[in-house]
C-alpha cells in the first residue's frame, strides 16, 4: 500500500505540465543521438547539463533521464541499418540484426527491438519499483572480490560470443584486454603502454574503438562493392510485423534478457552494455542451434535490446540510492542532482518523495512516448537503406569524425578511430569478430582494478575468492561454463567426425557397387 500512495504521489509531480514537456523533450533529443552513430547520452547529457540550472529540479532529472534511456531506443536503429552501433550497448544489435537488414528484414528487426525495449524497460520499472530496497542490499554486499569474479565471469562468457573459432574469440578478449591496459595507472599514476605519445596516457577512447571496428571497417569492406539497396518497397506496418515464429523465437529471450539487464543495471560500477553482451552469450549458450547467431537470429536482437533497456531502468539504484553511479552517463546525473541541491542516498527516498517517484513514474510515460515515437518512424529509418552508398558511406565518416571528437574535443581521436578502422577491417578479413574485443576492453580495466583492490585488502591472499559466498559461486559459474564450452566443442568435432566417417562409407559402399 505503501508502494500504491508513493506513486500516486510520483503521478501528480510526472503529470505537471512543465515535467511533460521536458520528458518528451528528453526522449526525442536521446532517440534522435541514439540513432546518429557516435555522438551518445554522455555528450549529449554534458551539452544539456548547464540548462538544468534554469529549469525545475525533477524536470531536469527527467529530462536527462529520457536522453538516456532514449538513447538505448534509438541506438540499435544504426546497428541494424547500417551495422554501425549508436551506443556501445547496442554494439551486440549489429550481430544479428544487420544480416536481417541485408535479408531485407530491416523494418521487422526495427519492430522487434521497439517491441524489447519496451518489454525490458517496463519490466525493468517494475524490478526498480518492487525490489529497489532489496538490489541496494544485494549491492552493498559487492566487495572487490566479487566485482572480479562477476568480470571475470563476462570475459569467459565474452569469449564464446565470436561466431567462428572459440580460440578466435578469446584471442580477440586477450586483444581487448591489451588495449584497456593502455593509459595511466589507477594505483600508481604511470603511464603504462603509451609509447611516448601524450594523447594515449589517458587511454584508448572506448567511442572511437567501437566506432572504428564497426563503423570505418564496414565503410573499408564496402569501397569497392557495389551494392543496390535491400529495401524496394514502400515500409509498412503490415511488412514490419513479425511472423508467429519470430514472435515465438523472441518471446523468452526478452524476459532473459529484462532479468539479465534488471541484475547488472543495478549493481554499481557495471551498466548496460555488459549487460546486453551476457544476455547474447547466454542466448547462444541456451539455443538449440547457436550457428543461427550472426546469421540473423531475431533472438539475438530482441534478448540484448530488452537487456540493455532493463539495465537503463535499474541503473538509477546505485545512483539514487547509494549515491554510486553505475558509469560515466550516471555520474552525469549525480552531478545533476547535487547541482540542484539534492544529495543522493538512502535517505533520498524519504526527504524527496516527489523527485524520487515523479522520476520513477516519469520513466513509464517516457517509454511509452518513445513506442508511439519510434513505431512511425521505422519507415523513416529504413528509408535511410535507399541512399546511394557513395553518399551514405561519406555521411558516415562525417559523423564518426564529428561524434569521436566532441567526447574530447580532441582530432588525434579522429586518427585513432581511422587506425582502429584499418585494423579492424584487417579482423573481418581474417574472420575475427570485433564484439568479444570491445568486452574485453570494457571489463579488462575494471577487472585489474577490482583484483588489485581484493589483493590489497587481503594483504596478498588469494583466497579471498573463494571464501566469499557470492565470489565463490560466480567463479565455479565461470568454470563451469568454460567447461560446457570446451565439452560442446569436443562433442561437435566428434559428431563432424562421425558424420565424415559414415559419408566415407556410403561412398566406399557406392565405388564396390
Amino acid at each position: 500500500m505503501d508502494i500504491l500512495s508513493s506513486l500516486m504521489t510520483g503521478l501528480g509531480s510526472a503529470m505537471a505540465p512543465v515535467t511533460l514537456l521536458y520528458c518528451f523533450v528528453g526522449v526525442l533529443l536521446g532517440t534522435l543521438i541514439g540513432v546518429l552513430p557516435g555522438i551518445g547520452a554522455l555528450a549529449t547529457i554534458s551539452l544539456l547539463l548547464p540548462i538544468t540550472y534554469h529549469i525545475p529540479p525533477t524536470a531536469a532529472i527527467v529530462m536527462l533521464a529520457g536522453v538516456y534511456y532514449g538513447a538505448q531506443y534509438g541506438g540499435s536503429t544504426a546497428s541494424i541499418l547500417l551495422n554501425l552501433p549508436g551506443t556501445p550497448s547496442s554494439a551486440v544489435a549489429c550481430m544479428d540484426g544487420y544480416p536481417m537488414a541485408k535479408r531485407g528484414r530491416a523494418g521487422v528487426a526495427l519492430f522487434m527491438t521497439t517491441v524489447a525495449s519496451f518489454v525490458g524497460a517496463m519490466l525493468g520499472l517494475v524490478v526498480l519499483i518492487a525490489f529497489s530496497p532489496a538490489i541496494a542490499d544485494l549491492g552493498l554486499k559487492f566487495g572487490p572480490a566479487e566485482y572480479f569474479a562477476m568480470m571475470l565471469l563476462g570475459l569467459i562468457a565474452a569469449s564464446t560470443l565470436a561466431s567462428g573459432s572459440p580460440a578466435k574469440g578469446i584471442a580477440m578478449v586477450v586483444l581487448g584486454l591489451i588495449l584497456g591496459m593502455v593509459g595511466t595507472d589507477v594505483n600508481s599514476g604511470v603511464p603504462r603502454f603509451d609509447f611516448g605519445v601524450p594523447e594515449l596516457m589517458d587511454g584508448i577512447n572506448l567511442v572511437a574503438l567501437a566506432m572504428g571496428v564497426f563503423g570505418v571497417s564496414e565503410v573499408i569492406a564496402s569501397i569497392n562493392k557495389v551494392r543496390a539497396s535491400d529495401v524496394k518497397e514502400k515500409i509498412t506496418m503490415r511488412s514490419m510485423m513479425p511472423n508467429r515464429q519470430e514472435l515465438k523465437d523472441s518471446a523468452l529471450p526478452m524476459l532473459r534478457g529484462t532479468a539479465i539487464g534488471g541484475f547488472f543495471g543495478a549493481l554499481p560500477g557495471t551498466g548496460s552494455s555488459i549487460a546486453s553482451f551476457m544476455s547474447y552469450a547466454v542466448e547462444k549458450k541456451v539455443a538449440k542451434d547457436p550457428s543461427r547467431f550472426g546469421q540473423g537470429a531475431i533472438e539475438g536482437v530482441t534478448a540484448p535490446e530488452s537487456a540493455n533497456n532493463a539495465a537503463a531502468q535499474t541503473a538509477f539504484v546505485p545512483t539514487l540510492s547509494l549515491g554510486i553511479p553505475g558509469d560515466a552517463v550516471m555520474a552525469l546525473m549525480l552531478g545533476a542532482l547535487i547541482i540542484h541541491g539534492i544529495q543522493p542516498g538512502p535517505m533520498l527516498m524519504a526527504e524527496q518523495p516527489d523527485l524520487f517517484w515523479g522520476l520513477i513514474v516519469s520513466f513509464a510515460i517516457g517509454n511509452i512516448m518513445l513506442v508511439i515515437l519510434n513505431i512511425p518512424l521505422i519507415g523513416v529509418w529504413v528509408a535511410i537503406l535507399r541512399i546511394p552508398y557513395r553518399v551514405l558511406y561519406p555521411a558516415i565518416l562525417v559523423f564518426i569524425a564529428l561524434g569521436v571528437y566532441s567526447v574530447n574535443n580532441n582530432t588525434f581521436d579522429i586518427l585513432m578511430v581511422a587506425a582502429i578502422g584499418a585494423a579492424g577491417y584487417a579482423m573481418s578479413v581474417l574472420r575475427f569478430e570485433p564484439a568479444p574485443l570491445l568486452l574485453g576492453f570494457i571489463l579488462g580495466p575494471l577487472m585489474e582494478e577490482h583484483l588489485r583492490r581484493a589483493l590489497l585488502l587481503s594483504r596478498g591472499d588469494p583466497m579471498v575468492f573463494v571464501d566469499r559466498p557470492i565470489s565463490a559461486s560466480l567463479l565455479a559459474a565461470g568454470a563451469g561454463l568454460l567447461l560446457w564450452t570446451v565439452w560442446s566443442a569436443v562433442r561437435r568435432a566428434l559428431r563432424e567426425r562421425e558424420a565424415g566417417r559414415v559419408e566415407a562409407g556410403r561412398v566406399e559402399a557406392a565405388l564396390q557397387n
